[in-house]
């Protein structure tokens, strides 16, 4: 093994946490919304004060592919989110200008002095867009479906409740039922401090109940200090109770291509900036919600078309059949800067990673996953494939959330990696090597050439790759989350909120199929760190972390991208964000 400190031999001081939103509740808060029922507000032209009809114009987007679901706690792809984040609302919002916890749903939020009571004051006069009221009993609704939802309904854990709060059900339970009765969540302050912890149970969730109409109490069994960042993810979109019930959320079907949804996956109700008008083809259409409490946007439509290799989705802007597009690559930026077309780039805020599953017999031994990661050049990976500014990733926390790397490194040294892997005695049995087909990830933007040059670079220590491609919508994340052809494989993480429990927690909190990796002591360490206040302890602890980590290599950890949007010369404003807060009734066009 090799070790070697930081490149500057000194550790980095973590910044100052980012601002939190903790706002008083108020002398009042009101007391009920009304009960009444109104007609879907429609979509269409605003009016000015002279009464003239004035149109509004549309914004086409090309994405990268189609949504897996449109329900966003069963949603765990971006193209998914992308669209659910127009539709739906969470109780905290991302301030645009700052990347911090903003007033949403939620107008303000207070912790109780141990951190296990949250109690939030709602915005009032909220509708969804199928006219019913939204109240705390439609938040409680929404808690309760989450904490109930099976893996049958929900898929992978990238559910953003079972994420956060580590909660996995083991029975199912539709719409508003709840894992426990109202009664008990009446006792769940005293309940919240009597279970036992969450290395025990499992769970960080305790419970929560509507006060009133206007105030909804979250309860946990232990401090969660990421807990309003967390929020902010488009996973916990507030749905519709009423659409959920009649639409039958939880009971998905399949559609003529095979996808599984429910019908409410197939025509969501949120109470976001535009309401969901249509899918058909390749196309998701949106309308103007003209009722939303923020009351802005210049927007009437928004679609999105599914053109899933890069090429295409250059050349439609070009031909200006779409007004903007995501995941640019390296290739596509030289001929937008040729063109002179408006580039945005955000902020590195994802890691990409080659996987080493342990379940392979070769990739059990540690001489082997070190010769691995001593084979890969991860600066060569970085210019031929990543968009300039994308720095080499020591640790799987980015920069930005002031995690110290690990002192153990294994940079890239062929002479070391066929030592290594000669002294492991493997026998050049050939290793699956999993990578994925038409798709294009913000942490992954040219698949196939990446894995054709890691394939590279390992054959050439004498690692005998065997290539597994699979078309992304085949079936890829299933294949590789859960461990069904063990070996090397191509992932990454995208940021959704800024705390480092959102990479390690996520990523290595659990026992972990993707890379047959399980260590008791690791996740009693990154449950510790989780509840930690938020300060040198809490980063020194996720340095430590990324330290076991470093040495038991259940993945290399190559990059931090930059990511970049295109947009066309017609867009003034496109509200870019690293956590890909991305809102609609944001972007200015041209008039």
């Amino acid at each position: 093994m090799q070790r070697s400190p930081h490149d500057d031999g000194a550790r980095r001081t973590p910044p100052a946490p980012s601002r939190r939103a903790v706002l008083g509740l108020g002398a009042a808060l009101l007391a009920t919304a009304t009960g009444c029922t109104v007609a879907r507000p429609p979509a269409g032209p605003s009016t000015t004060a002279g009464g003239s009809a004035a149109p509004r114009p549309g914004f086409r987007f090309g994405a990268a592919g189609l949504p897996d679901t449109l329900d966003p706690a069963l949603a765990i792809d971006n193209e998914s989110f992308r669209i659910t984040r127009q539709i739906f609302e969470g109780l905290v919002g991302v301030d645009p200008n700052t990347g911090s916890p903003t007033p949403a749903l939620a107008t303000g939020w207070q912790a109780s002095e141990d951190g296990l009571t949250v109690t939030f004051a709602l915005r009032d006069g909220v509708l969804f867009h199928d006219g019913t009221a939204f109240d705390a009993n439609a938040v409680v609704a929404n808690f309760q479906r989450w904490s109930g939802l099976t893996e049958k309904v929900g898929g992978r854990a990238g559910r953003a409740f079972e994420l956060v709060f580590h909660h996995h059900p083991v029975t199912a339970s539709g719409p508003g039922s709840a894992p426990a009765s109202e009664a008990a969540s009446e006792r769940a302050p005293r309940d919240a401090r009597d279970a036992p912890a969450p290395e025990a149970s499992g769970s960080y969730y305790a419970g929560c109940r509507a006060a009133d109409a206007r105030t909804f109490i979250l309860y946990l069994r232990r401090p969660l200090t990421g807990l309003i960042e967390a929020l902010t993810m488009p996973g916990f979109g507030i749905a519709s109770p009423a659409a959920l019930r009649e639409l039958e959320a939880d009971n998905p079907t399949a559609d003529a291509s095979g996808r599984m949804a429910s019908r409410f996956g197939r025509s969501p109700v949120g109470t976001g900036p535009f309401l969901f008008s249509a899918q058909t083809g390749e196309e998701v259409t949106l309308d103007w919600n003209p009722r939303h409490w923020r009351a802005q946007g210049q927007l009437g439509t928004v679609a999105f078309e599914a053109l899933r290799d890069p090429a295409s989705r250059l050349r439609a802007l070009r031909r200006r059949d779409i007004d903007g597009y995501d995941m640019v690559t390296l290739d596509e930026l030289r001929e937008l800067v040729r063109g002179g077309q408006q580039i945005l780039q955000r902020d590195p805020f994802s890691v990409f990673y080659l996987g080493m599953n342990r379940d392979h017999p070769a990739l059990a031994e540690d001489g082997v996953r070190r010769a691995a990661a001593h084979a890969v050049n991860r600066q060569r990976l970085i210019e031929q494939f990543f968009i300039a500014g994308t720095k080499e990733a020591r640790g799987f926390v980015p920069p930005s959330l002031g995690v110290p790397d690990a002192e153990t490194y294994f940079g890239f040294n062929e002479n070391e990696a066929r030592e290594l892997l000669a002294a492991s005695g493997y026998d050049g049995e050939p290793i699956p090597f999993a990578y994925p087909l038409n798709i294009t990830r913000a942490y992954l933007p040219l698949p196939e050439r990446i894995y054709a040059e890691l394939s590279r670079q390992l054959t050439a220590v004498g690692f005998n790759i065997r290539p597994v491609p699979i078309d992304w919508s085949d079936g890829y994340l299933d294949t590789v989350l859960g461990g069904k052809r063990p070996g090397f494989h191509l992932l990454g993480w995208n940021g959704s909120y800024r705390d480092p429990d959102h990479f390690i927690g996520s990523l290595f909190g659990e026992a972990s199929a993707e890379f047959g990796y399980e260590s008791p002591q690791l996740r009693a360490r990154i449950a510790a760190a989780r509840s930690l206040p938020n300060g040198d302890a809490r980063a020194t602890a996720y340095q430590e972390i990324g330290e076991v980590l470093a040495n038991d290599l259940p993945a290399l950890p190559i990059a931090y991208p930059i990511s970049a949007v295109a947009v066309s010369d017609r867009v003034v404003n496109y509200p870019s964000s690293p956590v890909l807060d991305e809102v609609f009734d944001r972007v200015t066009l041209a008039t």
